[in-house]
């Protein structure tokens, strides 16, 4: 088996990389990575330099890894500035890096690409890869970022420390509609979120549903203003610009779903989603006007019903956000795995995430007990 670095995903077929991939995870697309690639989001100019790994054997593709020599920690939502500012503290240079994720993207999804995910000899020629190149590449270290937990074993075997995280997380429990899933609920937590959706209708705002094929230019020009109003209040650009959305909208248009809230033919807010067969996926929001729960029945509610009227069984809205609790979410795990190449650090790290996760486990039991569910003992 031979290990090969791609500098573009265009430099593996879309047939080889597609086939590892599957289907399960749209944002593991051959066209969504080529998109962000070909418009310039992803680049050496951006601090995404690609690096993407392929083993093959014989001709052929036995498996493959996202990768990216990163120059910043920006487009991560796995945070490591304390890391790498003990790094400059102490003389070293903690960037370039090498991190295997989806670019802006902070859903957890397949790192290890493998023809067969039991794979464990492809599986450890990739990630010995990856430590080789990071030595030789000059990078302080090597990061995963939002693995799936059926891969940690693999990270672990190879040396790499675990970091544990909470996201929220809505799962579908085979409601009917939206009222059964309310019926869930506590009596004053489903009156709160009855309210929620009460404002925005007495406001005069309807929703409509985009799907890719539906969104021409115009449509486009209007969510991506929309999302740029939300990313300038806080103080950056939207990391992918209107020509990637309108990209993907044309050659992943199932895979794409906008929900956008109307005041007669005003969009005035609107939440770009990812959905597979399986799952919904909350990525971008903004809004040009501040109307009372106007985010929750835009980025939340909205994308239950949608889950719930498509069979879909997992809703992830993204991360942060405690207040998605009180809406039906639940914590839920998330992982990163990390290799430092200065010795001293990598111990101090390690002895770091083993009392950070004692505190995610701890946050998470507490987080647990503020669901709107009903008690089961309470019966409210």
């Amino acid at each position: 088996m031979q290990v090969r670095v791609n500098g573009s995903i265009n430099d593996i077929r879309s047939s080889d990389w597609n086939a590892l991939a599957g289907s399960r995870y749209p944002f593991l697309a051959h066209a969504f990575l080529s998109a962000a690639e070909d418009t310039g989001c992803v680049s050496a100019e951006t601090g995404w330099q690609p690096r993407h790994l392929t083993l093959e054997d014989a001709g052929r593709t036995l498996g493959a890894m996202l990768l990216y020599e990163k120059s910043h920690s920006w487009g991560e939502f796995v945070f490591d500035w304390a890391w790498a500012n003990a790094y400059h503290r102490a003389g070293y240079p903690y960037y370039p890096k090498l991190v295997s994720a989806v670019p802006f993207t902070p859903a957890p999804s397949r790192r290890l690409l493998l023809d067969d995910s039991g794979d464990t000899a492809a599986a450890d020629a990739l990630l010995k890869a990856t430590t080789m190149l990071a030595s030789e590449a000059g990078c302080s270290s090597f990061h995963v970022l939002f693995p799936l937990e059926e891969e940690l074993e693999h990270f672990e075997r190879a040396g790499l420390k675990l970091r544990k995280d909470c996201q929220f997380h809505w799962h579908n429990r085979n409601y009917a509609d939206f009222d059964e899933f309310l019926a869930t609920f506590s009596a004053k937590k489903r009156k709160k979120a009855r309210r929620d959706r009460r404002h925005v209708a007495e406001a005069g705002i309807r929703f409509r549903r985009f799907k890719g094929a539906d969104l021409d230019e115009a449509l486009w020009a209007d969510v991506y203003r929309l999302i740029s109003i939300t990313f300038m209040q806080r103080g950056s650009l939207p990391y992918f610009d209107l020509d990637l959305f309108r990209r993907i909208g044309a050659e992943q248009p199932d895979n794409v779903l906008v929900i956008g809230a109307f005041r007669d033919e005003h969009m005035l807010a609107c939440a770009v989603f990812f959905e597979s067969n399986r799952a919904l996926y909350g990525r971008y929001w903004g809004a040009d006007e501040d109307v009372n729960a106007l985010h929750f029945e835009t980025c939340y509610y909205p994308g239950i019903d949608y889950c719930i009227e498509h069979g879909l069984e997992l809703f992830e809205p993204g991360t942060q956000g405690e207040h998605k609790v009180s809406r039906g979410f639940s914590p839920q795990s998330t992982w990163s795995a990390h290799w430092l190449r200065q010795p001293e650090f990598f111990s101090a790290i390690g002895d770091y995430l083993e009392q950070e996760s004692d505190h995610i486990d701890s946050y998470m039991d507490a987080v647990d007990q503020r669901t709107p569910y009903k008690s089961p003992q309470a019966g409210e």
